[in-house]
């Protein structure tokens, strides 16, 4: 799997990012997602979040991480799912800001939180959602599945 790592804070560390890279080629593996896959991975402040998170979900404060994803279908978007490239997941967009207190308030390490909010945005990627109470014990069930395997437990 391709993923290209964007660091708009200059704070995350390069074992930070080996980590997180790691750790969604793991969940990749486990969801059995095609080799060929790409994802963007963007880390950002959150001034920058909250931005994106007022002009596409409407809701003007920071939040920890939003997820694009590229193989949706919106009324009124064109196609844009081919057979002939690689299969394009989207984007998954971080706030080190956020991550780094709420590993304070969860009292675990910033790379439990990053693991955490990595594998939560990877799994939005792929469909999974918790709009609903079953839809939830499904989703945050996976990740604590997919964290275990790869060692990085509530501490």
């Amino acid at each position: 799997m391709q993923i290209d790592f964007q660091d708009a804070t200059n704070q995350v560390k390069p074992e930070h990012i080996e980590l997180v890279e790691k750790l969604l080629v793991q969940a990749a593996q486990l969801e059995n997602v095609a080799e060929d896959a790409e994802l963007s991975v963007s880390f950002v402040d959150n001034d920058e979040i909250q931005i994106i998170n007022r002009d596409y979900r409407n809701k003007d404060k920071p939040t920890d991480v939003i997820s694009f994803a590229m193989q949706e279908n919106v009324d009124d978007e064109p196609e844009i799912m081919g057979d002939n490239g690689p299969l394009l997941l989207g984007d998954i967009i971080i706030s080190v800001d956020k991550a780094e207190e709420q590993a304070k308030d969860y009292k675990h390490s910033f790379e439990r939180e990053l693991g955490f909010l990595a594998v939560h945005g990877f799994l939005h990627l792929l469909g999974y959602d918790h709009m609903n109470e079953e839809d939830e014990k499904k989703m945050f069930g996976r990740q604590e599945e997919i964290l275990h395997a790869f060692g990085l437990s509530r501490e």
